[in-house]
């Protein structure tokens, strides 16, 4: 059932968290400040004694962090009342005095073939269920047995046999009334391309059912009896109830074995996970024939902000983990991590656990080691860097992947391990020095942020050819500011010395106010229109619409932007230092409006480059630097500051001020201005 825009929004702001959780839990008085909305009790989702279990009424969140479970109100009356979505909407919607919406026939109808369709395969496992009884599933129960999953396991993970018949479940399955289509739809038979009737996927194979986060059978999961087969294991078809890619083979029970305290295991196949729930790690999971894609990864994180990813040990087990890396590195966040464990060559979970044992076991995960260490292993591992040239291309790719990482803490801190395994690798530096000198190249260091936001931001400023390139030793060209100008929005907000996001958000109004104005600009600076990152409010609704209508400028242009860019569009113009701004009228030159959009991008993009650059020189030298060197830098603001204002006053180029920052931050590096001095 589709619920209209809204509703879930007016439903979270009739009840309070901890009205609904209040109902499972005792609250801690002394630890609690309901004036506040802010409750603390022990986890109802798991045996405690102390109140580690938070509500946040005014976010509407819950987080326990003993055993991480968090959500909202639906969530929790899915988790601890094992309720489906639409029913945990309706519980709050009677406790809010709330009136369902009725419902959509056409999503009733979907929702109700759902349901149909995960009843369907509920009626295959327990055929195959029966299978493994008979005569046929002698060889698969005796793999079982060899592979120690006896009758206990086998029930509790639903092991089942498919008989080798081309249509043994389908006449199953038909004789007790369920429609051929409805076989073929959940993936349990195919239909032949000659139009004959359909035949069962899955033939001569061990059956291991695949459930979804509620525990429905949503596909299966099978193995060869046949050494010869085309292929070992077969997973079902994508179909309605089956997305390979957004599902994990055991993921219900092992989010309630994290809920206790198991760690949450990555690992590659069926038997393995049962093998290892078998010894003990209930929390263990694995993909579905696929590499772990994205949905699966924040899945993986929405059970354990930690995953343990459990690597076969050999090369293909390596790879898998190389390429896991490169997707997680975009997608990293503070607390949210991946750690791997490889298992010595040639063995998987399965292997090490008949072998030696559950203990051996527990010792490789508890040596599990952080992704940035298997970032380095395969940057660096079987190469030789024995000049300045192979240095320099290992420094710039590790860049390139550090800067993937958004937040800028975390980078920070990936760029600080980064340096010193580094350092362990290139050796110390002789001397007398008992601290190593942070390198510059990691985490969005001085040489990228300065080469990237700088010159990047001027080249593609002055690319349109209103202006010729500035040029170094070359005096800017000066344009003196009317006192209308100096009066404006955006000369205060230089001259207030705020923290620069003000002034950038001003520029980027004007820069939009002047496209708006003349849509013939908007082509020659597309470019640096894409690239540019807007923080204003509207401003990344508006520069959308503009970039999609920029292929015809002429007639009726702002009227094809639609009602909400204009109305964005009417908020920058009643700015003042937009409405003053001669180029943000249609009348004025173009030539004149080509060279301010150039100035206006070139100062937003040189303005937010001396800004980055200071951010990451400080997460650069983070466990390096002493209270002297925060001192220094933020005396390097400071002086940036007053060149603003002076920028404003007498019309000083920023590109001069931005090479004597610069200058004076290179300085501070190569002093090592962060050791103290010994006297």
């Amino acid at each position: 059932m589709s619920l209209p825009p809204g509703f879930l929004d007016e439903l979270r702001t009739r009840i309070t968290l901890s009205s609904v959780i209040g109902r499972k839990v005792t609250w801690d008085r002394r630890k609690s400040n309901q004036a506040k909305g802010d409750w603390w009790a022990p986890c109802p989702f798991h045996q405690e004694k102390s109140a580690s279990f938070h509500v946040d009424d005014r976010k509407g969140f819950y987080y326990c962090f003993g055993c991480h479970a968090k959500g909202d109100a639906v969530t929790f009356l899915r988790e601890s009342e094992n309720q489906s979505f639409m029913e945990a909407i309706e519980s709050l919607a009677r406790e809010a005095g709330m009136t369902m919406p009725a419902r959509d026939p056409v999503a009733a109808q979907k929702a109700d073939r759902r349901s149909q369709l995960a009843e369907v395969m509920e009626e295959a496992v327990k055929w195959y269920r029966l299978q493994l009884r008979t005569g046929s599933a002698q060889a698969a129960r005796d793999y079982l047995d060899r592979r120690g999953l006896g009758p206990a396991g086998q029930e509790r993970f639903g092991i089942g046999w498919a008989p080798d018949s081309r249509q043994g479940i389908f006449q199953a399955l038909t004789a007790k009334g369920i429609a051929a289509d409805f076989l073929v739809a959940a993936g349990l038979c195919a239909k032949p391309e000659d139009g004959g009737a359909p035949y069962d996927r899955f033939r001569g194979r061990i059956i291991f059912p695949i459930r979804d986060g509620r525990g429905r059978a949503i596909s299966l999961g099978g193995r060869s009896m046949d050494p010869n087969a085309r292929a070992k294991y077969l997973n079902g078809p994508e179909t309605e109830l089956f997305d390979k890619g957004r599902n994990l083979y055991n993921q219900e029970a092992a989010r309630n074995a994290v809920a206790k305290g198991a760690p949450l295991i990555v690992t590659e196949g069926y038997m393995d996970v049962i093998a290892l729930s078998e010894a003990g790690f209930g929390g263990a999971v694995a993909p579905l024939g696929t590499a772990i894609t994205e949905d699966q990864l924040r899945l993986l994180w929405r059970i354990s902000p930690e995953p343990v990813v459990a690597l076969d040990g050999d090369k293909a087990g390596i790879r898998a983990a190389e390429r896991l890396i490169d997707l997680a590195l975009p997608m990293l966040e503070p607390g949210n991590a991946l750690r791997f464990a490889v298992l010595p060559a040639g063995e998987d979970p399965d292997d090490l656990i008949r072998a030696r044992g559950a203990q051996a076991m527990a010792q490789v995960i508890e040596q599990a080691r952080p992704m940035v260490e298997l970032l380095w292993r395969r940057e660096t591992e079987g190469k030789v860097f024995d000049s300045p040239e192979r240095k320099a291309g290992l420094d710039r790719r590790l860049r390139e992947l550090i800067r993937q990482i958004k937040d800028p803490s975390l980078r920070g801190h990936y760029g600080e391990e980064i340096a010193q395994l580094r350092l362990g690798l290139f050796g110390r530096r002789t001397g007398s020095e008992d601290r190593p000198r942070p390198t510059r190249e990691f985490g969005g260091g001085f040489s990228g942020g300065f080469s990237g936001g700088f010159s990047g931001g001027f080249a593609g400023g002055f690319s349109g050819g209103a202006r010729k390139p500035w040029k170094p030793g070359q005096r800017p060209i000066e344009i003196l500011p009317l006192a209308a100008t100096r009066a404006s929005l955006l000369a205060a907000a230089a001259a207030e010395g705020d923290d620069g996001l003000v002034e950038e958000r001003l520029r980027e109004a004007m820069i939009l106010a002047i496209l708006a104005a003349h849509p013939v600009c908007i082509v020659k600076f597309e470019s640096d229109l894409e690239r540019m990152a807007m923080t204003g409010e509207g401003h990344d609704a508006l520069r959308a619409a503009l970039l999609r209508e920029a292929r015809d400028p002429g007639e009726g242009f702002l009227d094809r932007l639609g009602p909400r860019a204009n109305g964005i569009l009417e908020t920058l113009r009643g700015l003042p230092h937009v409405a003053i701004a001669p180029p943000a009228r249609p009348e004025a030159d173009p030539a004149i409006v080509a060279m301010c959009l150039a100035e206006e991008l070139a100062k937003l993009a040189a303005r937010r480059g001396v800004r980055e650059e200071i951010e990451d020189a400080v997460a650069d030298l983070a466990g390096f630097a002493d209270e002297g060197v925060t001192w220094r830098l933020g005396k390097a603001a400071e002086a940036r500051q007053r060149a603003e204002r002076s920028r404003i006053n007498d019309s000083s180029d920023l590109g001069e001020d931005r090479d004597a920052l610069k200058q004076q931050l290179q300085d501070m590096i190569d002093k090592e201005i962060w050791r103290k001095s010994r006297r």
